[in-house]
């Protein structure tokens, strides 16, 4: 089931909120039961062969951290760990990369292997992930409850199941045993809803619209057309942002509805275009799976313990991992190696320059500007591997964007040329008029490229110089009152002004749910 669709917004979240309420008269245990079970209803909507699957998981987990947490030895203890996490890579590498390998193993051997028929269930990585935490938190003795009904919930609570973000018991687990948590209220229910429409807007308004100038690029691409200049940048820019308000909104509208229910979400998603270095960047996007990453992943390998060569390795080990965590391609692994690359040179030039008086005043602004536009560079790059279908689609997609397939400029520059002197015939070779997004079918039709010149312009504008949902919402304290756009402080307030403005933007985005499409982190 779709947060973005007219059966969970008119349905199921109504039926689900008011039920949680009314049973929690009867025992709190009772109505997390009752959000657990709809929990896997919504789970189920897709696929209802996979919600087994999912329990089984649950099951076993719970069981083996019961018993790690009641071990006789440090050691035994130690031994079912292992156990445990071996047994949920496996169960992660079966659905999600035995294929992978078995044509990776074809293409080295020249082999012909048969590929298994194996459908990957949604969210296995983030409900693997998830009770892999708990299991290691066991073993450090840093998570002790095992209520049952509150696992359950804490693994499959809907909101996060399908995308993230990555939970870790001391952030749920707590929350369900509170009692404020079974009474409604009506500010967080002001404050949920709000929440959730501007996710809603993002994805529907803003997203879908970026992904009909993306999906036809990568496509052609994948077939093996070679896009002009201006028809990669305008696939690579427009995946860009597609990504940025798809996952944007998902967190904000996953946070809206656990919201609703009296839960708060870690927030996963903070401005990460506005990041002026590759560091900061993952401490902005998808920052449950940083941190994730990096203490179960990172730490454990060593960190920066063993000094800067290994630190470089473990780096780049961790990101190469992290890559194919996203996906069964090779592309993946590249994306993730380009972020390791980058990583590593951005810690070498920090250390470099790490005495360094920094610079003041203008010159400082300037540079910081230049950094967000490069690291925003680096990152469109990188993107162009993580949403190609293959290498050699990435690299003609590479090869336009650095020109090598020509740009054709707008047949009305073409005319304007010719009648001031012929300046057509002064072109540098691979440069012509004749119209853009004439290699890639489907393009054309949207109306040229000032349509996507005006919504890039807007999109742009939103991810660096609008306030970001936590900072427009003051549901983090560090945020202060409200945020700072052209120098004036804004920020939502529970007042009449503000519930039109967001029932208008909800009932627009409602009224263009006929074209339902799936958030993209679903496939992974």
């Amino acid at each position: 089931m779709l947060f973005n669709s007219y059966e969970f917004i008119f349905l199921f979240l109504p039926a689900v909120l008011a039920g949680f309420f009314w049973l929690a008269r009867f025992g709190h245990n009772v109505s997390a039961l009752w959000l657990a079970f709809a929990s896997l209803f919504f789970y189920g909507w897709w696929s209802p062969k996979y919600v087994g699957l999912l329990l089984v998981s649950i099951i076993v987990n719970y069981s083996l951290a019961y018993v790690i947490g009641h071990a006789r030895s440090r050691t035994h203890a130690k031994l079912i760990l292992i156990f445990s996490i071996t047994a949920n890579l496996l169960l992660l590498g079966f659905y999600k990369y035995a294929n992978f390998f078995i044509g990776t193993a074809n293409w080295v051997s020249e082999g012909s292997l048969p590929l298994m028929s194996i459908i990957l269930p949604l969210g296995i990585s983030f409900f693997t992930f998830t009770q892999i935490a708990f299991l290691v938190d066991v073993h450090r003795s840093v998570a002790r409850e095992y209520n049952f009904i509150h696992y359950l919930l804490f693994v499959t609570y809907f909101p996060h199941l399908i995308a993230g973000p990555v939970l870790h018991h001391a952030q749920m687990m707590p929350q369900f045993a509170k009692k404020e948590t079974y009474h409604l209220r009506l500010d967080n229910v002001a404050l949920g809803l709000s929440i959730f429409t501007i996710g809603l807007a993002k994805k529907i308004l803003l997203a879908d619209n970026f992904g009909e100038y993306a999906g036809p690029v990568f496509a052609a691409a994948g077939l093996g057309v070679q896009p002009d200049l201006i028809e990669a940048w305008t696939g690579a820019l427009a995946y860009t942002l597609q990504l940025y308000f798809d996952f944007s909104g998902y967190s904000d509208m996953a946070i809206g509805i656990s919201m609703l229910f009296g839960v708060k979400l870690p927030i996963n998603f903070n401005s990460p275009y506005k990041a002026a270095n590759i560091i900061d960047f993952w401490r902005r996007w998808h920052m449950t799976l940083s941190q994730f990453l990096r203490d179960y992943l990172y730490i454990p390998l060593g960190g920066n313990r063993k000094g800067k060569v290994m630190r470089h390795v473990n780096l780049m080990a961790t990101m190469l991992l992290g890559g194919l965590w996203h996906g069964a391609n090779w592309t993946f692994v590249m994306w993730g190696g380009l972020h390791g690359l980058y990583l590593v040179i951005n810690h070498s030039w920090q250390s470099l320059f790490a005495n360094r008086t920094p610079m003041q005043g203008a010159s400082a602004k300037i540079y910081h500007v230049a950094a967000i536009l490069f690291t925003f560079s680096c990152v469109v790059i990188a993107w162009i591997f993580f949403r190609a279908e293959s290498f050699s689609s990435a690299i003609l997609m590479l090869k336009g964007c650095f020109g090598y397939g020509g740009i054709s400029l707008p047949s009305k520059l073409g005319v304007l040329a010719e009648s001031i002197g012929h300046l057509d015939s002064m072109l540098p070779a691979g440069v012509s008029f004749g119209g853009v997004f004439l290699n890639i079918p489907g393009l054309g039709a949207m109306g040229g490229l000032a349509p996507f010149a005006k919504l890039l312009a807007l999109g742009l504008l939103i991810i660096w110089f609008a306030p970001n949902s936590q900072q427009f919402f003051n549901f983090v304290e560090q945020t202060g009152k409200g945020a700072k756009l052209f120098n004036r402080t804004i920020g939502w307030q529970p007042i009449p002004v503000f519930g039109f403005m967001l029932g208008c933007v909800l009932c627009l985005s409602i009224s263009k749910l006929d074209k339902v499409s799936t958030f993209l982190y679903y496939q992974f």
